[in-house]
């Protein structure tokens, strides 16, 4: 009898350690599968990523993110792990009573596991060459205490008439896009517009018929930090335990930009964006240094500037951008004050831009291509438009692409010996260079470039890490060598430190406020359903039950737009159907009957109008 016990106890325990071993193995074989896929899409999405990227976006609130981004992460990674696990373990409820073979079958997946788990680690280790990122951050290096010039410290001179500035920041914009006699690197010139700019005014190509741009350093390679480091001729290098600058009281409030600087020289300053400042600290920034107007997506939906609920790719659309930005600068060349403009466009953002209906189809199977090629058409037309102003004459336009493209294939096929580097043309400066000679510079040297291009006299020539191009000074990439320089400016800095001090402890003061905020927000909950499109009535419809709010709720509201392209957006009010329900018919028609996923949007509207976005939902027509 006792034998019998033991070997029944002897069974059971077996079972349950097999079954242990299961859950084990069917939990690290989904985490292998998600973090191989995440690494794959991470790599796929970001071409020419690197530590200090990936480190700043993780730490990177996702408020004004484009959710086609999150969308493709979910198709990529997500999907195809939860497929993986419905396999596995339907493999194991298969396979459970197989004895020897479902052992063996554990094993295998355990093995296959931890070795994909190590192969994507490995991948990723190399190819962000994470062991110079971990160096780089424990080692100290001199080079921006020694070479930092404050511009505290500098006397800067305006002329009596001082000059307007319009300062055109273009996402992922560089000279590679050109064809190879112009500078570029394609066999067809994508940009030919914008090497026309380029190679008929300034980018210190000296004396050579070619384009010339800035090279982009470590903490200038993502739009705010490149924003940042064209301003003050600093890195936006931040302690890694800390969180995005959206999420801080402060940015950098010890430190000199251009802003500040034409702040004090009495400018009025704009700055012009068609997505939502507040993302990476935008706003935060150029509100704290030069007191900017902001005209950003939400200021345009509160104003009226866009329709009602309109929202296109990150906002609105570079071609409204630039509308908008024509009859902001009316406004402005009729006031008394030199005014400063800044523009920071977002059509040719990764991964393949926003195609608008006035994209040329120049490139088969290219959309981004013609996307490229759109934003380098508008904004010559633009260029042209601020020409023929009365204002002109007294205007010093900046266009420089913010960093290199983060597109997944768009230049994959450019040559490894192909130095790649930012647009960059100054047009209409208020003085020449000294010098014919094809210049090394790095986008900190924007900053007293811009100054000088305003008629600026600097003395030194030097502000931030950036030297004034229109000089004969050199740059420290000519006095050290770019690849010395970006080594450098990769390592932990003292004077970097004493700029970032008490970003951490304001930081958990803001997330605990944020959360709380977005607690309050997050009232209102209903069960949203649509059922199939019926292709005899050419509708299909959806239904809103089970509304809870803490509001009065006058109005239900839905948003429709097909494929993506909410340039098609259509607003449909719902009909009561009895105890608190609401029916929303959507009619193909309205849309031309195209077919697609179909995105639907359903929002309450209180007593006092206000909008409240409650889920969304998609069907298929």
């Amino acid at each position: 009898m006792n034998k019998k016990n033991e070997k029944e106890k002897h069974g059971n325990r077996r079972k349950i350690l097999i079954r242990v071993c299961t859950v084990i193995v069917i939990v690290v074989a989904t985490a292998a599968v998600l973090l191989s896929r995440s690494c794959q899409w991470m790599l796929k999405t970001w071409t020419g990523l690197t530590m200090e990227e990936l480190v700043y976006h993780l730490n990177s609130s996702l408020e004004g993110t484009n959710m086609d981004m999150i969308w493709d992460f979910v198709q990529y990674c997500v999907t195809v792990t939860a497929i993986v696990w419905i396999l596995l373990v339907c493999a194991c409820a298969l396979l459970r009573k197989k004895g020897k073979l479902y052992n063996s079958f554990l094993s295998v997946i355990m093995v296959l596991s931890l070795v994909m788990t190590g192969v994507s680690i490995s991948n990723v280790w190399t190819t962000l060459d994470v062991s110079a990122y971990a160096n780089n951050r424990s080692e100290y290096s001199k080079f921006i205490d020694d070479n930092y010039v404050d511009p505290k410290n500098v006397t800067l001179t305006f002329p009596q008439q001082k000059r307007n500035l319009i300062y055109i920041f273009l996402e992922s914009m560089e000279n590679t896009y050109s064809d190879t006699e112009s500078g570029g690197a394609f066999e067809q010139n994508v940009i030919p517009e914008l090497t026309e700019l380029s190679l008929q005014n300034e980018s210190f190509s000296g004396n050579q018929q070619t384009l010339n741009g800035g090279y982009t350093m470590p903490g200038a390679t993502w739009t705010i930090g490149a924003m940042f480091a064209q301003s003050t001729g600093l890195p936006l290098n931040i302690p890694i335990e800390q969180n995005s600058m959206n999420t801080q009281d402060s940015f950098f409030p010890d430190i000199v930009s251009v802003g500040d600087i034409l702040e004090n020289a009495g400018y009025h300053q704009t700055l012009m964006i068609g997505s939502e400042a507040e993302f990476g600290g935008r706003e935060l920034f150029y509100r704290q240094h030069g007191d900017y107007e902001i005209i950003d997506y939400n200021y345009a939906a509160e104003t009226g500037m866009i329709p009602e609920g309109y929202r296109a790719w990150w906002g609105f659309e570079d071609k409204r951008l630039f509308e908008f930005a024509k009859e902001e600068l009316t406004e402005l060349a009729a006031q008394d004050e030199p005014f400063n403009l800044t523009i920071l466009t977002a059509d040719t953002h990764f991964e393949d831009g926003y195609h608008c209906e006035e994209c040329p189809n120049l490139y088969e199977d290219n959309v981004y291509a013609d996307v490229i090629a759109c934003s380098s058409h508008k904004v010559y037309e633009f260029v042209q438009w601020i020409q023929q102003q009365p204002f002109y004459e007294n205007t010093t336009i900046v266009i420089s692409g913010d960093h290199l493209t983060m597109d997944s294939d768009f230049c994959e096929n450019v040559s490894s010996d192909y130095t790649r580097k930012v647009y960059t043309t100054y047009i209409n400066p208020a003085v020449e260079s000294e010098t014919d000679t094809y210049r090394t510079y790095t986008t900190f040297d924007n900053f007293p470039t811009t100054l000088a291009g305003l008629g600026v006299s600097i003395e030194g020539d030097r502000l931030g890490l950036g030297t004034n191009l229109f000089s004969a000074q050199d740059t420290l990439s000519e006095i050290y060598g770019y690849e010395t320089q970006e080594q450098e400016i990769s390592k932990k800095s003292a004077l970097m430190e004493k700029f970032t001090a008490g970003i951490e402890e304001q930081t958990e003061l803001k997330i605990e406020q944020e959360t709380a905020d977005e607690t309050e927000q997050q009232q209102i909950t209903a069960d949203i359903t649509a059922d199939a499109y019926n292709y005899k009535t050419g509708k299909f419809i959806v239904y809103i039950s089970n509304i809870q709010s803490e509001k009065e709720i006058q109005a239900i509201r839905c948003a429709v737009w097909p494929d993506g392209d909410q340039s098609k957006m259509i607003w449909y009010d719902t009909n009561p159907t009895g105890e608190g329900s609401y029916q929303c018919d959507i009619f193909a028609d309205d849309f031309g009957f195209q077919r697609g996923i179909y995105d639907i949007h359903v929002y309450a509207v209180d007593t006092e109008g206000n909008d409240y976005l409650i889920d969304g939902i998609n069907q298929t027509i």
